[in-house]
């Protein structure tokens, strides 16, 4: 992760999780379902949301940019780049998944899945609303993704049902104040990308690369599960991403990402900056977890 990362945000502590409670509450209110008196889409206090969100995405852009502008234009060497990603990029073999598998006790791992829900934007409606007028070819394959997200037309196995289903077994809160900054600024990176049309290439990036390294830390935090008892059932949500994103990463790949790029291959920037992006939000999430649990 770049060292001048949290520069980008914010001078403080204070000062981050304000702006960041503030993201988090235009995120809510623009993409909630409401009727016209229920919120006023033009209120002065969006209007300043709007911008400081606009100068947090490009503070992520300025952290990533000279990676990205390493990334190759072509097709197929842009993609040998990106799946390189699952090792050398931001956050990448973090320890704190290994102590999570193997040595975390119980209010460790729930504090934090307490972070991870509250960073949890919501996959399938960030793909929905990333689709939107996208060519044929990429548009299908987002809605098969999209479709698996929603259990394929069951509610069982909806996967953010299943994440809701582990929050309740452990009795999590993700709107308590003891959530730190970073998770709520991965989650508003990940919600202000998909709801700006003019980053929806890079919302493309940022989606792709959490189905290429989720897997990994998403079998170790089953593990740790499953070693300090927590039912089969309730951990399902993890122990289904540990396999079914190895699929949906190498589809996303094939079927949106190269086809993108051999259409207009300036679009490879931007897909770069969106993973990279992403990665870099993650990164500090782990670094600022690691802290509080006391994970060297």
């Amino acid at each position: 992760m770049p060292d001048g990362y949290a520069a980008h945000l914010a001078s403080s502590d204070e000062v981050a999780i304000s702006l960041h409670r503030r993201l988090s509450a235009l995120n809510h209110a623009r993409l909630t379902p409401c009727l016209p008196d229920d919120v006023d889409a033009e209120d002065t206090v969006w209007v300043s949301a709007r911008a400081e969100e606009a100068a947090f995405l490009r503070g992520l852009l300025a952290v990533v940019g000279e990676q990205a502008a390493c990334a190759p234009t072509q097709p197929d060497a842009f993609l040998a780049w990106f799946e390189a990603l699952r090792i050398t990029g931001p956050g990448q073999g973090d320890p704190l998944f290994r102590w999570l598998a193997a040595e975390a006790p119980l209010a460790a791992m729930r504090w934090f899945l307490q972070q991870e829900v509250a960073g949890e934007a919501g996959f399938e409606d960030l793909t929905a609303l990333t689709q939107l007028r996208m060519p044929v070819r990429p548009k299908l394959e987002m809605a098969r993704n999209y479709w698996d997200e929603m259990g394929r037309g069951q509610a069982k196995g909806v996967h953010g049902l299943m994440l809701e289903q582990l929050a309740r077994a452990l009795g999590l809160h993700a709107q308590s104040c003891d959530i730190v900054w970073q998770s709520l600024a991965l989650a508003n990176a990940m919600a202000g990308m998909a709801a700006n049309r003019r980053f929806a290439f890079h919302s493309v990036g940022a989606l792709g690369v959490i189905e290429l390294t989720a897997p990994g830390r998403a079998k170790q935090v089953a593990a740790g599960l499953k070693r300090l008892g927590v039912a089969a059932a309730d951990r399902h949500y993890f122990d289904l991403h540990a396999v079914l994103d190895v699929r949906h990463a190498a589809t996303w790949n094939a079927e949106i990402i190269v086809p993108l790029i051999a259409e207009d291959p300036r679009r490879a920037r931007a897909i770069a900056e969106g993973a990279l992006m992403r990665l870099a939000c993650g990164a500090a999430c782990f670094a600022r977890y690691r802290v509080e649990l006391g994970v060297l």
